[in-house]
């Protein structure tokens, strides 16, 4: 075994999760448009072995799937009346392992095209105000994955996980004042620190896997990715969930690339309804989602 290696515990084998996502509407007069996100999406490592959609009432649909991340965005049109969409899938999680020591930041001049939209400001993310304190507080660490770890867990320090404490205006630095939020807003500040010292991270939808009971039913959940070495890794700067356990949806600059529902029209909502198992086989090399002190990430060659 390496050296880098020596005490970390590795958890090899297969997570192989079950997905049901219920979602319901009723759509006013003059019917409305949807954009959903909710397809799991296709990676080097994250295989979906099975998957159905339903819709009701039937609607003509369709499911387009970006060549370079591997979203997919669902798009329909109904008319007035309830409207459900039921999404469920089983999906492989394969995930590249990495030492965390050994794995460094890219020099710009190094980081591949696709790369580069990750290092600038965006809306929910204006990482362009946070240079000074980014520089104060990271600016002197070793660069690599621990430098990203440490901002992850100063956003986790300085946040407090509050249910209805933000809403859809809310940005990193409103989250930096405020000191409360949900998950995007977690994710939109570690995001912008990130790139205040050119890091290049994203943000990344998809549903948590082991969160707290006490935070509530399993839910959509936002969590960031950082590029290091040569691939996207994940991190969780809310703590609420389980990495290991993530089902990635979509990535984008922030949440606005990637919600799991956009509307347009008139439309009342209800709560999202939605399900996770793991199954697990020792036969099959399935195992239960776990914290682990690996770096994880469902990009890179097969494996």
């Amino acid at each position: 075994m390496p050296w880098g290696l020596r005490g970390l515990r590795a958890v090899n084998g297969i997570v192989r999760l079950a997905l049901q996502i219920d979602l319901a509407y009723d759509v006013g007069p003059g019917g409305a448009d949807f954009i959903f996100n909710v397809h799991a999406a296709h990676t080097a490592r994250q295989v979906v072995a099975a998957e159905q959609l339903r819709i009701t009432p039937p609607l003509a649909w369709t499911l387009h799937a970006d060549p370079v991340s591997g979203n997919r965005s669902l798009r329909l049109q109904a008319g007035p009346g309830p409207l459900q969409v039921s999404y469920s899938a089983t999906v492989d999680l394969r995930h590249h392992r990495a030492d965390p020591d050994a794995l460094p930041e890219v020099p710009i001049a190094q980081l591949p095209p696709e790369v580069l939209g990750y290092l600038y400001p965006s809306r929910y993310c204006q990482s362009d105000r946070l240079l000074k304190l980014a520089a104060g507080a990271f600016g002197h660490l070793p660069r690599g994955w621990r430098r990203a770890q440490a901002i992850c867990e100063w956003v986790q320090q300085r946040v407090s996980f509050t249910p209805n404490s933000s809403n859809g205006n809310t940005s990193a630095v409103d989250t930096l004042i405020e000191q409360v939020g949900v998950c995007r807003d977690f994710a939109h500040l570690m995001i912008a620190l990130c790139r205040a010292v050119n890091l290049p991270a994203r943000f990344a939808t998809g549903t948590d896997y082991g969160a707290d009971p006490v935070l509530g039913p399993p839910d959509f959940h936002a969590y960031v990715e950082v590029y290091l070495g040569a691939h996207w890794y994940i991190f969780d700067p809310s703590g609420t969930a389980t990495p290991m356990g993530f089902v990635r949806f979509g990535t984008g600059r922030d949440a606005a690339d990637v919600a799991f529902a956009t509307l347009f029209g008139p439309v009342r909502t209800q709560a999202p309804l939605i399900r996770t198992q793991a199954l697990v086989d020792d036969a099959q090399g399935l195992v239960l989602p776990r914290h682990e002190a690996m770096a994880l990430s469902t990009d890179g060659a097969p494996g």
